[in-house]
């Protein structure tokens, strides 16, 4: 590191000191050329991910868009706040764990719509049809029909049956 008085390439820590929550460093320094003090802050590099879009587009990943598309989703659904941050955040780490830049939005908005579905059929089917793009009340009917096919056989499941009962 350079001094910003002299130039110097030579310097020694005199303190250094975790800022921010352990977040970033914050180090003095004294030039060994001019005797100079400085301050230098250091911190980790974040990964700059990538979104790609259906049309080939590349944008920033915000992870505020995943939050702010479950709430529309479950407006007005009997569904806790905390638990869309929870599904926002399980979704985040997943993103961010990969050695990938880049994530596509397809995969994205797969693994919202797999978490919704879990969640709130209701809430699943409004971000459906925006994500897959629905273009008539016949893609929102099969969708209904195939969501309330899977209620009744976990009903039936669920249900105890008597010995007599086939």
């Amino acid at each position: 590191m350079k001094c910003p008085y002299c130039g110097g390439s030579q310097d020694k820590v005199i303190d250094s000191r975790e800022i921010r929550d352990g977040e970033a460093t914050k180090r003095r320094r004294q030039c060994n050329e001019c005797g100079k003090r400085f301050t230098t802050y250091e911190e980790i590099e974040e990964r700059r991910l990538m979104v790609v879009k259906k049309d080939g587009r590349r944008e920033p990943y915000d992870r505020g868009k995943i939050l702010r598309g479950l709430q529309t989703a479950c407006h007005k659904r009997n569904v806790d706040a905390d638990v869309l941050m929870r599904i926002t955040e399980e979704i985040d780490r997943e993103i961010i764990n990969r050695s990938d830049r880049e994530v596509a939005s397809v995969e994205i908005g797969e693994m919202v719509m797999a978490r919704l579905r879990e969640l709130d059929h209701v809430a699943y089917v409004r971000y459906a049809s925006v994500y897959r793009q629905f273009r008539d009340v016949t893609q929102f009917r099969e969708l209904v029909d195939v969501l309330g096919h899977e209620e009744r056989e976990q009903s039936q499941q669920r249900q105890p049956r008597l010995p007599y009962e086939r």
